[in-house]
């Protein structure tokens, strides 16, 4: 199935997320099983919720900057179990496979889109520091946060 056909049964169905929401998020898949090294194919390979979040946050803010969260808001995406829900969308229409061990709930990590796509864009306190990858450090560098 191509994911042209897989999105008419998805948005069919399931009309909370605009199809340019899909279709980023087709870009971020592609992303990172690349960055992964998972790619044989166009999308195939498996990629987990972490990896894809990950993805997710670096794609959004070096497309979209600091009017990322506008644009994900606008597409319906208000969290990561929105893209969660986007990835098991896709799975249900047989565009995408999945493990035993996936579920939508594995998307339910990290702070929220607001910490992630508004903080980087904030001026930087006295007592904060930036990390290495550019985030404030109480955002990113949190034992457990993937995302």
């Amino acid at each position: 199935m191509t994911f042209n056909e897989a999105l008419e049964i998805v948005l069919a169905q399931d009309p909370r997320y605009s199809r340019d929401a899909y279709g980023f998020l087709r870009e971020v898949l592609s992303v990172t099983m690349k960055r992964h090294g998972k790619v044989k194919r166009d999308l195939e390979g498996h990629v987990s919720a972490a990896e894809i979040l990950e993805t997710f946050r670096h794609h959004a803010l070096k497309e979209f900057g600091p009017m990322a969260l506008t644009v994900l808001s606008y597409w319906g995406i208000h969290g990561s179990v929105d893209v969660g829900n986007m990835v098991f969308a896709l799975v249900d229409a047989k565009f995408l496979t999945k493990n035993a061990e996936d579920t939508v709930e594995s998307f339910q990590i990290g702070p929220s889109f607001e910490e992630i796509f508004l903080q980087p864009f904030q001026p930087i306190k006295k007592n904060e520091r930036i990390s290495s990858t550019g985030c404030l450090t109480h955002l990113c560098d949190r034992p457990g946060d993937a995302f």
